[in-house]
């Protein structure tokens, strides 16, 4: 009896980091495969263009600005393509393109050549993001996405890890065969990630749904750029995304500039960061089931962030081992604060889209990492070496701000969701409904079941709302991808 006990025992534990089998172990695996390469790829990169290629340092950190502008605004199209062709196609092309693109590095002799291959990468990258959230939402029920998209993270982070690894093999070598073979790997893993991708079943694009009567026939109706709603949780979630350079340079800088903390602190705190989402976003993700429980998450982070902030302020002045645990204590605030945001905004992201513009709109929600990555290394620099401890609070007090700005803003584009494109009410996303098994609404018992000459659900005399939804049975499950997810 104890066997069986300590069988299921480890059948939970493994669940908890594997994804169920079928298409989100698939998924996954797609992650895990490119997230190896990636891994490898971001720790030698710099040394690579500088030290091999020649580029000067500014000249790479303007290259990848523009690059990743460029990708930021190719997005929104790319996840609209994904939206009307098909998802899973869209998807492998694009990791196609990427693989493409990371190859193109290795012959890149000159400032102008890297400039288009970076760009070409961005692109490919933040398209392929957009249509595997498409993917995602066209193969996952509503309530598992949140879910999977934790152990996406989690698996994005355990792929990373090894790959930085390998990385760390070719800097410690740090000739040019080492470097060229890190690209080598990083371009394969992407063919091998398009491979994966083909292992999933297909899914119809919308004007396949449209014609089908299955979409929401909102084809003409404006695009995310005219979503305001929209827009504004997609700003505060950018401004909540500013803590993602904290790790990679805000908190190395402020341990060698203002703490008397052992350098080897930094890595310490990267691993800890990383073990943590590995082991406990999934567990973090699992109360966050609809609008309101991801409203709260987000709330919370702002809270945590906050005494996340306030904890590596008062690491400045202190002797060297009290720095450290100070440190430690403030790090493990900063990835419980993140743990829950993320979870929030995975769930935010999808609830608040149209079901047959997911990737349209993720591509779109995706800008906001872009522009975290752009521009936070600018503010904590700013905030955390130039301002010191006021600047740490200042950061914190932000993130508290934009996190509880997020309550508002979430129910103004519920509330805009209540309407279709000619002004006909429908049922909000907050609304309880009957749902199908893949978890879209659809008539609830008290409703008319009086159709209209096409079939389709026509509201009976006693209806006060429009029966047709524009969540109308399976569009989630006829679009859409991340965890970064890279």
């Amino acid at each position: 009896m104890s066997n069986r006990a300590t069988a299921a025992e480890a059948s939970v534990r493994v669940n908890r980091v594997i994804p169920p089998a079928g298409p989100q172990r698939v998924l996954a695996l797609a992650q895990l495969s490119n997230s190896v390469g990636d891994g490898a790829f971001y720790v030698t990169s710099a040394l690579y263009f500088t030290h091999v290629v020649g580029l000067a340092p500014a000249r790479v950190g303007l290259g990848l600005t523009v690059a990743w502008a460029v990708g930021s605004v190719a997005g929104v199209p790319l996840g609209r393509l994904a939206d009307r062709r098909g998802p899973r196609g869209t998807a492998v092309l694009l990791a196609l393109a990427t693989s493409l693109a990371v190859a193109s590095f290795l012959v890149v002799r000159g400032f102008v050549p890297f400039v288009l291959a970076a760009c070409a990468y961005a692109t490919a990258q933040s398209g392929l993001a957009a249509a595997r959230q498409a993917l995602l939402a066209g193969l996952v029920s509503r309530q598992e996405r949140t879910g999977l998209l934790a152990h996406l993270q989690s698996t994005l982070n355990a792929g990373l890890a090894v790959g930085a690894g390998l990385g760390g093999l070719a800097l410690h070598a740090g000739t040019r065969a080492a470097y060229l073979g890190v690209f080598a790997l990083d371009a394969v893993s992407f063919l091998l990630c398009a491979a994966v991708l083909l292992r999933l079943p297909a899914v119809d694009g919308t004007h396949a749904r449209v014609g089908a009567g299955q979409g929401s026939g909102r084809g003409d109706a404006p695009g995310v750029l005219r979503d305001r709603p929209y827009a504004v949780v997609t700003l505060l979630n950018t401004v909540l995304l500013l803590r993602m350079p904290l790790l990679s340079l805000g908190i190395p800088l402020w341990i060698a500039e203002r703490t008397a903390a052992p350098t080897w602190v930094v890595s310490a705190l990267f691993v800890l960061n990383t073990g943590a989402v590995m082991l406990f976003q999934v567990r973090t993700a699992r109360g966050v089931t609809g609008t309101a429980s991801a409203t709260r998450a987000v709330r919370r982070s702002g809270l945590v962030m906050l005494a996340s902030c306030a904890v590596f302020a008062l690491s400045a002045g202190v002797p060297p081992w009290t720095a450290v645990c100070v440190l430690t204590v403030g790090a493990v605030l900063q990835v419980v604060a993140e743990m829950q945001q993320s979870a929030g905004s995975w769930q935010l992201s999808f609830d608040l889209a149209p079901p047959d513009r997911v990737g349209e709109y993720q591509g779109f929600f995706g800008t906001g990492a872009t522009v975290a990555r752009t521009l936070g290394p600018l503010v904590l620099t700013a905030l955390l070496v130039g301002w010191g401890t006021p600047g740490w609070l200042l950061l914190g007090a932000l993130t508290l701000a934009a996190s509880y700005a997020m309550g508002p803003a979430v129910r103004w584009a519920t509330e805009s969701r209540t309407a279709d494109s000619d002004g006909n009410p429908v049922p909000g996303p907050t609304e309880s409904r009957t749902t199908d098994p893949l978890g879209n609404p659809v008539p609830g018992p008290t409703e008319s079941r009086t159709t209209d000459s096409d079939g389709n659900p026509a509201p009976g005399p006693t209806e006060s709302r429009a029966a047709r939804s524009l969540l109308a049975p399976a569009p989630e499950t006829a679009v859409k991808r991340p965890v970064p997810v890279n």
